[in-house]
């Protein structure tokens, strides 16, 4: 009779037992670190794998004589500005914690919370661009949220030194993925323990903690103290009830999981069917039920079918057609101030009704208000200029932004005069709106270059009567383009595709 017995997971203590395992790595990150000049740059996201790297590189600084810590270790953190609130505020405050507990050690560990530039983050791009929310066919988010921010860092490093060495929490068992890019990244290593970096030229990865499993992770972590002063147990208690796959780690590259499935992501994240961290949190403590407006949003903009929201043009004004249908371009202008109505609303809600903690709670900060509306008003020609009329209605205070440079064409009334004189005609109405912008913008101008191909731009944009003629034109376009390939044109012809859009009429031959 056979018994199918239990198999063990390895664990990286099974050969040296657990001090000697810890004691080794320390001494092998000690050697590494005096090996040459080049700067460290330690990978944190605050998660378990990040804290045990960063708790390995901390005890072997403390454990060298003063005059030998000499180069500098960096921890860059990125904060996405939709990260999950619980784990934002975790974060940015163990960032201070560290950095006044190396100041006080002597240990030369500098933190650095990075953020996306203003014109790449979250809510910039989805209310003041339009952009509809992140799906795995335009994951638009990850690229500037996370990898660009630390990228931006971590060039920065390899400019001022000629190198750099990432220090990463990344482990095979993480997934079979990730341990075959680490196995074949080691097979490229041109020095011990160092791995090249794909994305980012003389940059070496140092992964002291690659062959620990998820229990020798957690293992490390509540039998060593943290050494800034931080709890782990605290740490412990974050996770419980979190998926399997644990943290959100650095992404350094488009191949590294971000977020998507991972215990701590944005809030915002329509990647996944839904965020199961947040839910946890709010289900298991009375405490996060503030957080139930922000899980109602972002149910929100996870819409299968969301063209309703959408403009059937795409952002530069053209119509594409896919099965011969169009293909939907950026939210409207009540699509997206729709999103931000919300948006400040639910702010608004957690300030009054939450916690003392969350009565400063900022999900979208001032700067990037700012720019949403310079988008609104100068990019897609809304002059009528209604970012201040929601913020004061959502809040409950006067917008505290500063005045417009731009002159605008019409004020508020009348645009809604234009509103309704074009009777509900949407397409009419922005077409309108963008030529009367356009000659203001032009009118104090000497000369006047641009003019008429602005002009010609706005009216191409515009002229349909609807999305159905849109697609009409857009279909006797495709034919007329088929049609000239076949044939061989006369150059003294009219453009076919003129034909079609109706720009260009033939000559009608009048009976004498």
């Amino acid at each position: 009779m056979t018994r199918n017995l239990p198999i063990r997971v390895r664990s990286a203590f099974d050969d040296a037992g657990f001090a000697g395992t810890v004691e080794a790595l320390v001494s092998q990150t000690q050697q590494l670190y005096l090996a040459d000049g080049v700067p460290w740059v330690v990978g944190y996201s605050g998660g378990k794998d990040s804290t045990a790297v960063l708790q390995l590189v901390w005890l072997a600084l403390a454990g060298l004589p003063a005059d030998q810590r000499t180069k500098p270790v960096h921890v860059i953190s990125t904060d996405t500005l939709v990260e999950n609130p619980v784990v934002a505020s975790w974060v940015t405050h163990s960032l201070d914690v560290l950095g006044e507990a190396a100041q006080k050690q002597g240990l030369p560990i500098t933190p650095h919370r990075l953020t996306p530039a203003v014109a790449d983050t979250f809510w910039v791009n989805l209310i003041g661009r339009g952009y509809p929310a992140p799906r795995p066919k335009f994951r638009w988010c990850t690229e500037r949220l996370k990898i660009k921010p630390s990228n931006t860092f971590i060039r920065e490093m390899v400019r001022s030194h000629g190198e750099a060495i990432l220090v990463l929490g990344t482990r095979k068992a993480e997934s079979s993925g990730r341990s075959a890019r680490m196995t074949a990244l080691e097979s490229r290593r041109v020095r011990d323990l160092l791995s090249p970096n794909e994305a980012l030229p003389n940059c070496l990865v140092y992964s002291p903690v690659e062959n620990w499993s998820n229990d020798d992770v957690w293992t490390f972590l509540m039998q060593s103290q943290n050494p800034w002063g931080y709890s782990n147990k605290e740490l412990l208690t974050m996770y419980q009830g979190a998926s399997a796959d644990g943290e959100c780690p650095l992404v350094v590259d488009s191949s590294t999981p971000s977020c998507g499935d991972s215990r701590f992501g944005c809030w915002t994240c329509t990647l996944v069917d839904k965020d199961k961290s947040m839910s946890a949190m709010i289900q298991n403590d009375e405490e996060k039920e503030w957080m139930l407006p922000l899980l109602e949003l972002r149910n929100q903009l996870d819409v299968a079918d969301d063209k309703h929201l959408r403009d059937f043009r795409r952002m530069n004004g053209s119509v594409q057609l896919f099965k011969d249908r169009p293909i939907h371009g950026p939210y409207t202008q009540e699509s997206r101030e729709h999103w931000l109505r919300e948006l400040l609303t639910a702010q608004a809600w957690i300030r009054e009704n939450g916690p003392d903690y969350v009565r400063s709670l900022e999900l979208v900060t001032l700067e990037e208000l700012e720019e949403i509306r310079r988008m609104w008003v100068v990019d897609k020609h809304e002059f009528e200029d209604r970012l201040p009329e929601i913020y004061e209605a959502a809040i409950g205070s006067k917008y505290p932004g500063r005045p417009l440079d731009e002159h605008l064409p019409l004020g508020p009334d009348t645009v809604e005069v234009l509103r309704d004189i074009t009777g509900g005609d949407r397409l009419h109405f922005e077409l309108v709106r963008e030529l009367l912008d356009i000659e203001q913008r032009h009118r104090s101008q000497a000369r006047r270059a641009g003019l008429f191909e602005s002009l010609e731009k706005a009216l191409r944009r515009g002229f349909y009567d609807d999305e159905a003629d849109a697609t009409d034109r857009a279909h006797h376009r495709k034919a007329a383009l088929d049609r000239s390939q076949d044939d061989d044109p006369d150059p003294l012809d009219p453009n076919p595709l003129d034909l079609a859009d109706g720009y260009v009429r033939p000559v009608q031959e009048v009976a004498p």
